[in-house]
């Protein structure tokens, strides 16, 4: 059932080009909300958008790449700022969980279906769309500008804190979602937080 509608003919004509991918992803993002990811296919996402299989395929060759493609466009975007809350295990906290929301939002099954269907440079192409940089010149400031606060009040002292270990919540988020294909729990953050990266900045 290639041809379930014709590329549409709504009044004015039919679609094409950029008119015609945005109704694709928007069927594909909405398809995913009520279909889950397990159960969405090309065929439905296309009866949805009101045109065929073909128009899809011609843009994105499998169902992971059009849901990556609906999640970069209609997932929530991460507003990357440094919480300021007079308190660095709070501060570490709101940032983490402003990483997790959209994943959690996404839901296991997804992220699960995403991380399996893609491979090779295809995963690393997809780790931008759903989860934080590992490194960057932002991400960076916002992590320095957490410990500079939490300095000034004397938790910790910045020139005995090393670079890795400023980066090593960030390393631990992510292979925490890589290895268990499931969005990051808040109890898995707090751990991270409380365990692991303030018994190593804190001053003792």
């Amino acid at each position: 059932m290639d041809d379930i509608k014709q590329e549409n003919q709504p009044k004015g004509g039919r679609r094409r080009g950029e008119v015609l991918e945005q109704a694709i992803l928007q069927a594909a993002w909405e398809e995913l909300g009520e279909a889950g990811y397990a159960r969405l296919t090309m065929e439905g996402i296309a009866v949805r958008a009101q045109t065929n299989k073909t128009a899809l395929y011609r843009r994105w060759p499998n169902k992971a790449k059009i849901v990556a493609a609906a999640i970069k466009k209609y997932m929530p975007k991460t507003a990357l700022a440094a919480p300021d809350s007079g308190d660095l295990r709070t501060d570490m906290l709101q940032l983490f969980q402003s990483f997790a929301r959209p994943l959690q939002g996404l839901g296991a099954e997804t992220i699960h279906g995403l991380l399996v269907d893609y491979h090779g440079d295809d995963l690393i192409a997809l780790l931008p769309k759903i989860m934080p940089p590992k490194t960057g010149g932002k991400l960076n400031a916002i992590m320095g500008t957490i410990l500079a606060n939490a300095e000034k009040r004397g938790e910790v002292r910045l020139d005995r804190i090393p670079e890795r270990v400023i980066l090593l919540p960030l390393d631990l988020f992510r292979y925490e979602l890589l290895t268990t294909h499931e969005p990051v729990s808040d109890e898995t953050i707090t751990g991270i937080i409380d365990d692991i990266f303030l018994p190593l900045v804190r001053i003792r």
